[in-house]
């Protein structure tokens, strides 16, 4: 054997149980596709700005424990995310907006008593011929395309009831200075404990059977190997699971069980565009006589691009602007440059000075995580009749093969990096306590 774990990914889960499993004294070969760590989180350095663009994770979302244990140990910390909201109304002027974002989704707790499980879109619906909720409608709408990245007319009602009723702490913070610092130290963490990690190597084939692993890779030079061990953990992204199998990326030999393949099947991917734009200036502190100095978020439905933020309390050049679930599909045929300037637009719409992103405008950084061969999608949410999926794809199959990242949480984490430290660190476990009762077998 090269190892006693094979753990496939080395983004926050695979960090988190690559750590935990070598901690225990076990050998441990972390393998990673890409030519970096992190997965989705992805923090590119932001020039003159203050802060690193991120073109994956950004925020850290509730309480989030793992993810502050981890800033902690880095030395440095998480910083709320405490600034105005504004929202434009319907004569199209900036207005403060007076709610926060989950709790304009209040209406779609009601799902969670539903006999028969449908989709959001079908839910709200219900509410369509009363006026005095079609503001609320719209909101919940806004809020599973935009904050779960999800279409409506496949989303599980019940699903995100449900995460709305699980006590979830919806507060954003983010970490000081970004999520690089963060990762850098899981890495360090992974090497000092004696994790053999493999960059740039694609697993093509995952053979196994009760206490035996066989993994099938090839490096970017086109050098194939066999890597053996007592177990593997996969972190895969479900949207690259759902393309295993044969013909696909990643072949399991034997299948994955019926209930595994049945789960992916109610997992779906999350699409998201997200535009980091660099300006000469912060200019939006300075219109209307600094009337958004302090503004954090700002929204325009109906555009598409229909959410923006600052670095709010931090100063900086750098605005985001996002759209999720079908808007983010309709930009998905535009060029680079076609999407760059429908967010440059939207933000001069916004603002109601249509010329002065353009004039301030230096560049931008973005990422297709949807084209991302290695993601095939943002992050996770639950399709109809989906109810136990995530815990479905979260269990292990014959002490062999263990399951983790964030499409595997089951607290209303999904879709999170503290959701996915989480269950790395979970599946570490169930592998270790395994492993050790696998002692006594040779390590040859």
């Amino acid at each position: 054997m090269d190892a006693d774990a094979i753990v496939i990914g080395a983004g926050a889960a695979g960090l988190a149980a690559a750590r935990s499993l070598a901690g225990r004294s076990l050998r441990v070969i972390l393998v990673e596709a890409r030519d970096r760590e992190g997965g989705r989180v992805w923090s590119r350095p932001g020039g003159r700005a203050a802060v690193p663009a991120e073109l994956g994770a950004e925020f850290i979302h509730g309480r989030a424990e793992e993810t502050m244990a981890l800033l902690r140990d880095t030395g440095t910390a998480a910083i709320d995310t405490a600034g105005e909201s504004w929202t434009r109304s319907k004569d199209g002027r900036l207005q403060p907006a007076n709610d926060t974002f989950p709790s304009s989704a209040k209406i779609l707790e009601g799902a969670h008593s539903l006999a028969d499980d449908e989709s959001v879109d079908r839910y709200l619906k219900r509410f369509q011929g009363d006026e005095s909720k079609r503001e609320t409608v719209e909101a919940a709408r806004a809020f599973v395309e935009g904050f779960e990245a999800a279409d409506p007319a496949i989303a599980s009602a019940r699903a995100i009831a449900a995460e709305l009723l699980s006590g979830v702490d919806f507060a954003s913070a983010r970490p000081l200075g970004g999520y690089r610092p963060m990762f850098e130290r899981l890495r360090n963490a992974c090497a000092s404990a004696g994790v053999q990690s493999c960059l740039s190597t694609v697993v093509r084939r995952i053979s196994w059977r009760t206490g035996a692993v066989a993994v099938d890779a090839k490096s970017s030079y086109g050098e194939t190997r066999t890597i053996r061990a007592r177990a593997a953990i996969v972190t895969l992204p479900v949207g690259v699971l759902r393309h295993s199998g044969s013909g696909g990326e990643v072949v399991f030999d034997p299948d994955l069980p019926a209930a595994k393949r049945k789960a992916l099947e109610y997992i779906e991917m999350g699409h998201v565009v997200k535009v980091t734009l660099r300006f000469r200036t912060a200019f939006w502190e300075r219109i209307q006589a600094g009337r958004y100095r302090e503004g954090a978020f700002f929204r325009s439905v109906g555009q598409p691009f229909p959410a923006y933020w600052t670095q709010v309390p931090v100063r900086s050049e750098l605005i985001v602007a996002w759209a999720g679930g079908p808007k983010a599909t309709a930009l998905s045929n535009a060029s680079r440059e076609e999407v760059i300037g429908r967010a440059l637009s939207g933000l001069g719409l916004l603002f109601e000075e249509p010329a002065l992103p353009l004039k301030e405008y230096e560049d931008a950084v973005m990422h297709d995580w949807s084209r991302d061969p290695f993601a095939r999608g943002a992050y996770s949410y639950v399709a109809v009749g989906g109810g136990d999926a995530r815990a479905a794809l979260a269990a292990s199959v014959d002490n062999t093969l263990f399951f983790a990242g964030e499409a595997t949480s089951g607290d209303g984490q999904g879709g999170t990096v503290n959701g996915a430290l989480e269950t790395g660190e979970r599946a570490a476990c169930e592998a270790a306590t395994a492993l050790g009762a696998m002692a006594g077998n040779s390590r040859s």
